[in-house]
């Protein structure tokens, strides 16, 4: 579930802790069983947040300084309640975007969209061809469903991203999705598929495809302006290349922002610095606790909020990037390594294993 933002970016140099972007799992359920899915989406939580609850969440958090609420799930237009949550967000004054598979979304549901006038509407695509987006999805009829969303929410004027998330499945079709959203108008973030919870890690990137990824994504922001194909590599992609262009919106990584700039809200509740985090990272429940509370609270988000360089582990132990890296994406590194500053998906660590075979 990784998702930047520009107003994130803009925040991530600040030094005091403000959710500025924080992404509502408004459900856990889904339409789809798609194979990379951390959350294993879906069945709904037990007794996930009520309307009220998610309007009450959002007048608290704006006044502790969030600008944006991304809606993610499961998938979260599958809510009778979204549009209501949505509209709630936006007289608040905060920026909405939309995360979805795509798969419900018709005319009068755009129509929605352009009401609440959205900061993004990011559609997931996952093959540069039926069969591929298909399985990975695991619905027949997704691909052609998802291109003609894509194709309404251009006509209808509303910004779009199309989010792909790659393995081996389907690393090797970048090329022709590329060719596929060269001058429509419509952002494109890539990112990678975890082993955690219903992605099989024999499906997980190698170093050297990882590497492939992050160049084809380097090469496409050197071909091409961001009016033509605005792409970018999610915060799982990146980390001081030296022999290629940064891959990532940011210019240069700051270190995992859950817990800094960044929350996320699952379902029933609980308070988590990032949804793509495993459960063992949830720090308290908004039932339980005003979230005012649980954020202003010095010992959540330890493990970002009390980051020293003893924390690094492995071979970024010794990094010379590890005072402003930390170690990469927490995410990354809790399910591939067990420790949480130790990434290693990191462009500057492959460049040197591969400098010195």
């Amino acid at each position: 579930m990784f998702f930047l933002t520009n107003i994130m970016m803009i925040n991530m140099l600040r030094k005091k802790h403000v959710p500025i972007s924080v992404i509502f799992e408004l459900t856990l359920g889904c339409n789809m069983r798609c194979i990379h899915c951390g959350s294993a989406a879906g069945n709904v939580r037990s007794k996930e947040l009520t309307t009220k609850e998610w309007i009450d969440l959002s007048k608290k958090l704006n006044e502790i300084g969030t600008q944006l609420v991304a809606f993610s799930g499961g998938e979260p237009l599958i809510r009778n309640d979204w549009f209501e949550i949505g509209q709630n967000v936006r007289d608040l004054g905060m920026d909405l975007s939309i995360i979805s598979n795509g798969y419900v979304i018709d005319e009068k549901m755009v129509s929605q969209f352009r009401k609440l006038d959205p900061y993004s509407v990011a559609i997931s695509l996952d093959g540069a061809v039926a069969s591929t987006h298909d399985s990975v999805r695991q619905v027949n009829g997704s691909f052609e469903k998802c291109l003609k969303v894509l194709k309404l929410l251009k006509e209808n004027d509303l910004p779009t991203t199309v989010v792909t998330t790659i393995h081996k499945k389907n690393v090797g079709e970048l090329p022709k999705l590329r060719d596929m959203l060269l001058d429509k108008g419509i952002a494109w973030q890539i990112q990678i598929a975890i082993p955690v919870g219903r992605f099989p890690k024999n499906l997980t990137l190698t170093k050297e495809e990882f590497y492939s990824a992050s160049m084809f994504i380097s090469q496409s922001k050197n071909k091409y302006s961001k009016k033509r194909l605005p792409v970018m590599g999610a915060h799982s992609i990146g980390y001081n290349p030296k022999f290629i262009r940064n891959p990532m919106l940011v210019p240069r990584w700051k270190g995992c922002q859950a817990g800094i700039s960044a929350l996320g809200i699952q379902s029933d509740g609980g308070v988590i610095g990032c949804l793509s985090l495993p459960d063992d990272f949830v720090e308290d429940n908004i039932r339980s606790r005003d979230i005012k509370e649980i954020w202003n609270d010095s010992e959540m988000f330890s493990f970002n909020r009390k980051f020293t360089l003893d924390d690094l582990d492995g071979d970024c132990k010794e990094c010379k990037f590890g005072k402003s890296c930390k170690g990469g994406c927490t995410t990354v590194s809790a399910t591939l390594t067990g420790e949480m500053h130790c990434d290693p998906y990191c462009l500057y660590l492959i460049e040197k294993e591969m400098t010195i075979k």
